[in-house]
């Protein structure tokens, strides 16, 4: 019998293997930007205990590892675990600590642990991003804040946005709209007391060399951008500059409070 979990899992682990050095050079290129717009919402200090979920090559993990007292990431993909810590070795911090883990099953962790349980760039590939949320929940301590950033298209261009991410990424599933987060925590029992919103300039062609979509898909994705800049089918603002095209996805910052 086929278990969707097991080989969705599988998809993610060679995607992402894959992904591993190149996702690592191009998170490094804005992750102080992005982490100062985190961090302007949650305030961390010294005296916070950090989880980073599906952690990835851990630059969000490193950059609350400068401010916090301890930060543990976890990621399902062993190539990107082995990126992290060489980020961590450049960045000459002893406070971390990495795990392999499913994260879309449970997380390996006691409840109330951790006082900022954060996530970035995870939820679209989730098959059930709520049940990952309610255990993000409870692994988080009582006033600690729980974070969620990732891609949220309007719900009018949903569809069409989320075609092209399965065209280019197949870990994709689907992102949500701002009204399905907010749902989404409801449901969790998580009151959102803080949200964010950025974009950030990337070059398509870049994009596409270091996420490995099906070569016979390449030529379709870079014809759906085209067209987006005429018309912002996708919202993603693509645009030309002289022969290549850029775009920003549209990232929302949840910040919710466990009470």
């Amino acid at each position: 019998m086929n278990n969707p979990i097991f080989e969705h899992n599988n998809l993610i682990i060679d995607q992402f293997t894959k992904q591993a050095i190149p996702f690592a050079k191009k998170s490094s290129q804005h992750i102080g930007e992005v982490f100062e717009k985190i961090n302007s919402l949650v305030q961390a200090n010294e005296n916070d205990v950090v989880l980073d979920v599906a952690s990835g090559t851990g630059s969000l993990a490193v950059e609350f590892a400068k401010r916090c007292k301890r930060v543990t990431g976890i990621d399902i993909t062993p190539a990107m675990i082995e990126q992290a810590k060489i980020l961590q070795k450049m960045n000459l911090l002893d406070n971390m600590k990495w795990d392999r883990g499913d994260v879309s099953h449970s997380l390996p962790y006691e409840s109330n642990s951790f006082s900022i349980v954060v996530t970035k760039f995870s939820f679209h590939h989730l098959l059930n991003p709520l049940s990952v949320l309610v255990e993000m929940n409870r692994v988080c301590s009582i006033g600690g804040k729980i974070i969620v950033v990732d891609p949220t298209p309007s719900p009018e261009k949903a569809n069409l946005y989320n075609q092209l991410e399965q065209l280019r990424d197949p870990s994709h599933v689907r992102s949500l709209t701002i009204s399905e987060f907010e749902s989404l925590f409801q449901k969790a029992g998580i009151s959102i007391v803080k949200r964010g919103f950025y974009r950030m300039r990337i070059g398509l062609e870049d994009h596409l060399q270091s996420s490995f979509p099906d070569p016979t898909n390449i030529d379709k994705i870079r014809r759906m951008f085209s067209e987006d800049t005429k018309k912002d089918a996708l919202g993603l603002e693509s645009y030309f500059e002289g022969n290549e095209i850029y775009f920003s996805y549209p990232n929302s910052i949840f910040v919710g409070q466990k009470t």
